[in-house]
């Protein structure tokens, strides 16, 4: 398969990274993170989905989430939560953290998130110097599209966990770098650190897809599989093509009913809404990214009139096009600098 699907995917639902912020521990700690749909509007304005990661340089821990058992987290180690949900890292399982409330965040200077320490159950109780922490994690965000259509973000795991010693010697490499680009602020610090948070993204998907079961259902199992794999790249590399189901299959090399019927297991949905969602998904991009007319957006993603394209999206979207792009120019669909989203406390019995 010639074309990356992937790549083409995480372009048009717009990966990106935020600043990294930079916390020390020593002693006992447990650090809580919100829910990223409570704090998404401040660390990532006009981002529809934010996951967190956390990057540990030295020492050990524990990540966990409701209803999962606890994961145990060493140096080199990358996790991630790419369902947005509420959690903890911790020295060990069960600590109880506070959590902080979205109104408590502050927007992170120009200067860069001033690095957090956590000593014996203070948080900020001066500087741990690196040499005597117990432990450090880099911690970021990212952000994307989840609307109008993004079949990747419910294809990945609650947690999805990047141990050291399957990640390659790239990953060390990366998480030096970002613990020197969080404490020395050089200029062009951010483009580098938002590059590094998308780079260990992809990886970490195409290391998630590469250990999928052979049963495995779902967008990156559909893209694994010869056949549908095939289908969606020749989607994806013309979605303005006139395509039929009859002229997929016969490309892919399968039956009319098998290409459906494979289609329906893998994705949930035939070929022709896959099509439809991706198209609608292409036109929102060109919406928000430039100043076309609907009409131009609608023949480059494949529609031949403005308003077949515009039922379409109103069907997936809620809204015509028009009032779509006009809702986001509202709501100023701008980057803004990130903030942390967590806060350290003083650790108690209990959980998550």
């Amino acid at each position: 398969m010639s074309h990356d699907t992937l790549s083409d995917l995480l372009r048009t639902v717009r990966l990106r990274g935020a600043a990294f912020f930079y916390v020390s521990f020593r002693g006992q700690w447990s650090a809580g993170a919100l829910a990223a749909k409570d704090i998404a509007h401040v660390v990532m304005p006009g981002c529809d989905h934010v996951m967190e990661y956390h990057m540990i340089a030295k020492g050990s821990g524990w990540a966990a989430v409701s209803g999962l058992p606890p994961l145990r987290l060493q140096t080199g180690d990358v996790v991630l939560f790419p369902q947005g949900d509420r959690h903890v890292i911790s020295s060990a399982p069960g600590l109880e953290p506070k959590y902080a409330s979205p109104e408590s965040l502050a927007p992170v200077s120009a200067q860069g998130p001033t690095p957090v320490t956590f000593h014996e159950g203070v948080v900020n109780a001066g500087a741990i110097p690196v040499a005597s922490a117990d432990a450090i994690a880099i911690c970021g965000f990212l952000g994307c599209d989840l609307h109008p259509f993004n079949p990747l973000v419910a294809a990945l795991p609650r947690i999805l966990h990047l141990p050291a010693s399957r990640a390659g010697s790239w990953v060390s490499h990366v998480i030096e770098q970002a613990v020197a680009e969080s404490s020395e602020r050089r200029p062009g610090s951010d483009a580098v650190l938002e590059r590094l948070s998308e780079m260990m993204f992809v990886d970490a998907a195409r290391r998630y897809l590469d250990s999928l079961p052979d049963d495995s259902v779902g967008w990156l199992a559909g893209l694994r599989d010869r056949f549908v794999g095939k289908a969606l790249a020749l989607m994806h590399e013309h979605p303005e093509k006139e395509w039929s189901v009859d002229d997929l299959a016969r490309d892919v090399g399968l039956s009319r009913s098998a290409l459906h019927e494979r289609f329906v297991q893998y994705l949930g949905q035939p070929p022709m809404q896959y099509l439809a969602s991706w198209r609608v998904q292409l036109g929102a991009r060109l919406l928000s990214d430039s100043s076309r007319v609907v009409a131009d957006v609608a023949l480059e993603v494949g529609y031949d009139s403005e308003a077949a394209f515009s039922r379409a999206f109103k069907r997936l979207v809620g809204m015509p096009p028009a009032a779509w792009r006009k809702a986001k120019i509202a709501n100023g669909r701008t980057r803004a600098g990130a903030v942390t989203g967590i806060e350290l406390a003083t650790p108690e019995p209990g959980g998550i």
